[in-house]
């Protein structure tokens, strides 16, 4: 593989080796190029590279291997942002992370009684909208339960909208070509609730039906010039070893 890229600082370096890795570039036990290699690609120094492998290894995403030096980790469970996987499909054409699935894609017409939806959204409390259901998955164990929350004006130029499934091309994608107006997406918002009983069983946690279970929430608004059209609602499971925002 060819190795082309530069950069000033070992933040650099370790950005750009990440990418490959998530990108499924480079797969677990793939070798990294050596440090004097690394240094020549970059025109940085040894002290340089070696932080940079330093990161790569405190996230979990390289580990020393003697002989054959630095090799990519055995995948953890790791689980990638909406904004990162917008980025990636960008960047490479690609849907998915390495060893990364989504399943129990469902589409419904439902009204939106979440009050902070319906206020990102611009609807009225109870308004009918569009809603996206999946699970993301990584080596086959659940990671994520995504919800996409759809403003129903939307349905008049993507009617497939309400139609269960995975969508291709991304629905974005097929709504600016057909109205020709672009969406943008506005920052991710972290916060923390605890998981309803239906979010613990997609993500395949045991707890007792009584147990308090913290998960992280992540919010993504879209816009297009008439205004807010979706919002994602991503909720991470618990015990996550990482979650990427590369």
């Amino acid at each position: 593989m060819a190795y082309k890229a530069s950069g000033a600082g070992y933040a650099d370096v370790a950005r750009h080796f990440r990418t490959l890795i998530q990108d499924g570039q480079l797969n677990p036990g793939d070798a990294l190029p050596s440090v004097q290699e690394i240094r020549e690609q970059f025109d940085v120094s040894a002290k340089t590279v070696s932080r940079a492998l330093a990161v790569l290894k405190t996230e979990g995403l390289a580990t020393g291997r003697g002989s054959l030096g630095t090799v990519v980790a055995t995948r953890s469970r790791v689980a990638s942002t909406g904004a990162a996987r917008l980025e990636r499909l960008e960047r490479t054409g690609k849907t998915y992370a390495a060893g990364e699935t989504s399943t129990d894609h469902v589409a419904m017409i439902r009204s939106c009684a979440d009050p902070d939806i319906a206020e990102q959204l611009d609807v009225e409390l109870y308004d009918e909208i569009v809603i996206r259901r999946r699970v993301f998955r990584q080596d086959g164990r659940p990671t994520v339960v995504a919800l996409s929350c759809i403003h129903s004006r939307a349905l008049a130029d993507v009617p497939e909208l309400s139609q269960s499934g995975q969508l291709k091309p991304f629905w974005q994608k097929t709504y600016t070509e057909r109205t020709g107006r672009e969406v943008t997406r506005g920052p991710e918002r972290r916060s923390a609730r605890l998981a309803s009983a239906d979010e613990l069983a997609a993500l395949e946690v045991e707890a007792p039906a009584t147990a308090a279970v913290p998960v992280l929430v992540l919010h993504t608004t879209f816009h297009d010039e008439n205004g807010p059209i979706e919002v994602w609602e991503d909720v991470y499971a618990p015990g996550l070893w990482q979650v990427s925002s590369q």
